[in-house]
């Protein structure tokens, strides 16, 4: 799925997000708009990961949808 595509299923995807990352705020997940490098920094900060670790669970995210 490219970015556009992701763009435009964001909000169908956004409850999925909500499902796996849980502390993630509405308004945060609102803000990144189904862009993986916004997603990526906010579980960097909210869960603590490491940016390749982030950036690991946001594709295989993607990946699976």
């Amino acid at each position: 799925m490219n970015q556009d595509q992701i763009a435009g299923k964001w909000k169908q995807l956004k409850g999925e997000a909500k499902i796996l990352w849980g502390k993630l705020t509405d308004d945060e997940l609102d803000q990144a708009e189904g862009q993986k490098d916004k997603l990526a920094g906010l579980i960097q900060e909210r869960y603590g990961r490491t940016k390749e670790e982030a950036e690991a669970e946001v594709k295989r995210f993607f990946d699976k949808v």
